[in-house]
């Protein structure tokens, strides 16, 4: 059975996993600030970005995402496992994302999340994020 601490924990963890999708899908990046820490490493090679430490991931989103007309995350099957003040998640993520608006055509990729977080001061913070391929299709 859970405590309630660890319910607690994992909804506030779940909480922030959304708040990173909503960051990215409102194209407000300066809101990441409040989901990873500041020395946070980011994989995003599998997807075809980059990998590295926080700024330099959150400014080359701000460089990069205004090239996509829309997109969206969905995420969904949170495994979060919790260990004292460390803990993992694992979530699935569905992100479509339209190439050009001229042609309408849409990147459909699924990818996993694989996450470490931190409990901080200000509460959960991501350390580490690396995209795990699931599938990809060119519509």
């Amino acid at each position: 059975m859970l405590s309630l601490e660890e319910i607690s924990d994992r909804l506030e963890i779940q909480q922030l996993l959304v708040d990173y999708s909503s960051a990215i899908d409102q194209r407000r990046f300066d809101d990441l600030d409040r989901v990873f820490t500041p020395d946070a490493y980011i994989d995003y090679r599998v997807t075809g970005g980059i990998d590295g430490r926080f700024p330099e991931v959150k400014a080359w989103l701000k460089d990069v995402l205004p090239n996509f007309p829309a997109y969206s995350h969905m995420l969904g099957n949170f495994d979060i496992r919790i260990d004292g003040d460390t803990a993992t998640a694992r979530t699935i993520c569905f992100n479509p994302m339209v190439f050009d608006s001229e042609s309408k055509q849409i990147l459909f990729v699924g990818i996993w999340y694989e996450d470490e977080l931190l409990r901080t001061d200000p509460g959960w913070r991501m350390t580490r994020r690396v995209e795990v391929k699931c599938f990809d299709k060119l519509l």
